[in-house]
């Protein structure tokens, strides 16, 4: 049974923010990121099945679990359909609209800025928190969605909301950052010690730094 950490979950957030908002998601793209990160395809009640997600460390049942991805009464679809997970062009539509505002979020001032966000979000969209084991087919964790067949993009708006919450309430400001490179701003995830990140990987900081580099040489 596979388990996650808030850093995890948000890690599948900004992954999942970078396919919707910055490459050309699909229902085949956005559900290979999904089962990269757990969620699998149980159909033994015509529904597609959720990972267990519990919010914890590795290896543990955490202490608060941030919940699944709706089991939507989807079917298995070709284009324009739905995909392996049940998922539709239509929650696709919805996770993008979800990953704009988790966006706005790593790209905060400072943490009083992003917290501001994060709490308009949960105030939004999620609900009371709850105990689920979705039948006894996983462990017992917690919930901040509608229900256990609440709709993709809900689940993913206010499980990676509370996942970004929880990193910073840990460390004390804001969770991640966009990319400062030239024609980039993705969204990364910083909870590491030290300064702050300003790129989103080794190739957008060695290109600005060439850049940098080739603006004084040529002065």
């Amino acid at each position: 049974m596979k388990v996650y950490s808030a850093k995890a979950m948000a890690v599948r957030a900004v992954e999942l923010c970078v396919e919707l908002l910055y490459e050309r998601p699909s229902v085949a793209s956005v559900t290979r990121i999904l089962r990269e990160h757990g969620e699998t395809g149980e159909l033994g009640s015509g529904k597609p099945g959720r990972g267990e997600h519990d919010l914890g460390e590795h290896g543990g049942t955490g202490e608060l679990g941030l919940g699944e991805p709706g089991r939507g009464e989807h079917g298995l679809g070709e284009d324009g359909g739905t995909g392996e997970l049940g998922l539709g062009e239509d929650d696709v539509a919805a996770m993008r609209a979800a990953a704009a505002r988790l966006r706005d979020v790593l790209g905060a001032a400072d943490a009083g800025e992003a917290a501001a966000l994060l709490n308009r979000i949960l105030a939004e969209s999620a609900r009371p928190p709850r105990l689920t084991s979705h039948a006894g087919s996983t462990t017992w964790h917690l919930h901040v969605d509608s229900g256990d067949d609440a709709p993709w993009g809900e689940w993913f708006l206010t499980s990676s909301a509370m996942a970004l919450a929880v990193l910073l309430a840990d460390h004390q400001r804001v969770p991640g950052g966009l990319c400062a490179s030239s024609g980039c701003g993705r969204p990364f995830l910083d909870v590491g010690g030290g300064s702050p990140r300003r790129y989103c990987s080794t190739r957008c900081a060695t290109r600005e730094r060439v850049a940098a580099h080739r603006s004084r040489t040529t002065r």
